[in-house]
């Protein structure tokens, strides 16, 4: 009876070797190249937006599109940190060297996408920013991929705030946007 306990172990144990561990390899390098993508996309939108002093409905899509080709679907948080020009004393503000505090007030998601929705006026689909503001943005995956599944099911880890794959850039804005 114990031998055939052993053989019934040893199988197990061969087909958790010869299946389970690599198709979890397999998922952990599917994430890592969604990661990669997902990197790259948001960079490059965080690139474009920044040099061009804008951010439009075109090179938001252009992201989006870009994440989705991952296979996942991602929570995407954008924030502008607008420099407020207001000194609050009675000074010429002409140049950037003036001694004193910057004050920034943020912009978020909503916000911006209420802007790019706008389809009427001269800056329609088009969130202006002006030299001297910080864009930031992270996209996390919102999906259960199949590496974490499997992670799940082996570690026990479980909850909703767990992700995979995330990609987060920000920089500052070099130019005054315009139509």
């Amino acid at each position: 009876m114990s031998d055939s306990l052993i053989t019934i172990v040893a199988i197990f144990l061969a087909a958790i070797l010869m299946f389970v561990f690599p198709l979890m390899s397999i998922a952990e390098r599917s994430d890592d190249i969604a990661e990669l993508t997902a990197q790259t996309a948001v960079s490059e939108f965080v690139d474009t937006t920044r040099s061009a002093g804008k951010i439009t409905i075109n090179d938001y899509s252009t992201m989006v599109s870009a994440l989705e080709a991952t296979g996942n679907t991602f929570d995407i948080e954008i924030e502008v940190k607008v420099l407020d020009e207001n000194v609050g004393k009675k000074s010429a503000w002409t140049n950037g060297t003036v001694i004193g505090e910057n004050i920034y007030y943020s912009v978020y998601t909503s916000q911006i996408m209420n802007y790019l929705a706008d389809t009427s006026g001269s800056d329609a689909g088009t969130y202006l920013m002006k030299e001297g503001d910080i864009i930031s943005v992270s996209a996390k995956n919102s999906n259960q991929t199949l590496a974490q599944t499997i992670r799940g099911i082996f570690y026990s880890i479980a909850g909703n705030g767990n992700y995979q794959i995330a990609a987060q850039a920000s920089g500052l804005v070099s130019a005054t946007g315009s139509n």
